[in-house]
């Protein structure tokens, strides 16, 4: 359980938190101290530097450290059992413009009200409330009413990360205020598993050290635009960050409604290798295998899955809308950030050995109705009450 620390009495300078419950993820460790696993790390993995200019140092890394540091703060949480009890913890979060702070939905799901106190880089304190959350992409959104002079919007970049990408990941790992570690975008595209049932899209991997207190903070890139929202730490070299590509469609409606409404087909996919392939008839191991469809959802009557042993009495999703899909992952990152509920896709289908198009009319996804300790194997699009 992490510790929420007295704003009076401590600096971001202190170790503010101590590790606590196990993560929502059973293999990965969210990285916020509320509520993820410590990952073990060696006294370099993460660097503090310095709040002062400080002497000229030629390194890209301390320019962009000076250039983004004031739009970090230190995220404290009192949670529903009160100073110090359950859901209490730290994180981080950043500032995106001159009322408003993203941080991780776990880092701030259990606070109290009046519970959120943020830390700027030049030790003042402010009080913030919940402006809007989203537990499918594990963002939130925090309103600071008088935010200081120091603290600026740092951008969000639309743009895809490129694979051997320096980036930086800036934050309070450990409640260590004001730390940055050094890596690079190790992969793209990757699904995370999650509470809620649905896996996370489109996010992205780095071999930066990743921390409990980290959660919230900014993966930036050297130009010091934001690639993603750090999420979570799953070993010394592979943590994880949600996609600022995602986070770009999440944000401006959880300030604009207090809510983001995620597009959802119903369906339980598998990969394709090579065996299901042949069965099937596929030149190409490519594509997804449809292995469930959610009664009543909008693949219900639209999509066949495969039944029994059978992969080839299922249908086999191989493009949306002229875009191929490849794998699971793809499909998850082209729905979520190509689509929106209402939208009608159309739907590359190979069924009985023979291509075909069909179309479908995405929803709106079902309401969370109860969080999962532990997440599922692999990415779905399927309701959070059912198996995987």
């Amino acid at each position: 359980m992490g510790v929420t620390p007295d704003p009076d009495q401590c600096t971001r300078r202190r170790i503010l938190g101590a590790v606590g419950a196990a993560g929502a993820a059973a293999a990965i460790g969210l990285g916020g101290t509320g509520g993820g696993t410590a990952q073990n790390e060696t006294n370099e993995s993460n660097a503090t530097v310095g709040q002062d200019d400080g002497p000229a140092v030629d390194s890209p890394y301390t320019e962009t450290y000076r250039n983004t540091i004031d739009s970090v703060v230190l995220v404290t949480v009192s949670g529903t059992g009160g100073l110090g009890g359950g859901g209490g913890g730290l994180g981080t979060g950043f500032v995106v413009d001159d009322q408003h702070i993203v941080t991780n939905n776990h880092v701030v799901q259990n606070a109290s009200e009046g519970g959120i106190e943020i830390q700027f880089s030049n030790q003042e304190w402010r009080t913030a409330s919940v402006v809007g959350t989203d537990g499918y992409s594990d963002l939130a959104v925090l309103r600071v009413d008088d935010m200081p002079d120091v603290a600026t919007g740092l951008s969000l970049s639309e743009s895809e990360p490129v694979i051997g990408q320096e980036v930086l990941a800036i934050g309070n790992p450990l409640g260590f205020d004001a730390s940055v570690s050094q890596g690079i975008v190790s992969g793209i595209n990757r699904s995370l598993p999650s509470p809620t049932g649905f896996s996370i899209p489109a996010a992205i991997q780095t071999d930066a050290p990743i921390n409990p207190g980290n959660s919230g903070g900014p993966l930036v890139g050297l130009e010091g635009e934001v690639l993603g929202v750090v999420f979570a730490g799953a070993g010394q070299t592979i943590g994880f960050a949600i996609s600022a590509r995602l986070a770009n469609r999440v944000v401006p409606a959880l300030i604009e409604d207090g809510t983001y409404e995620h597009p959802y087909m119903g369906v339980g996919v598998l990969p394709v290798g090579p065996e299901i392939a042949d069965e099937i008839g596929l030149e190409e191991a490519n594509g997804v295998l449809v292995g469930e469809v959610v009664p009543d959802s909008p693949a219900d009557g639209v999509l066949m899955p495969a039944s029994g042993a059978s992969p080839s009495s299922g249908d086999v999703i191989i493009a949306i809308d002229g875009e191929e899909i490849p794998n699971q992952d793809q499909l998850s990152a082209y729905l979520s950030l190509e689509t929106s509920p209402g939208d009608t896709i159309e739907l590359e289908i190979v069924r009985d050995g023979e291509e075909q198009t069909v179309d479908l009319t995405l929803e709106e996804r079902p309401d969370i109705e109860q969080p999962r300790t532990t997440a599922p194997s692999g990415p779905s699009e399927r309701p959070p009450t059912r198996n995987p």
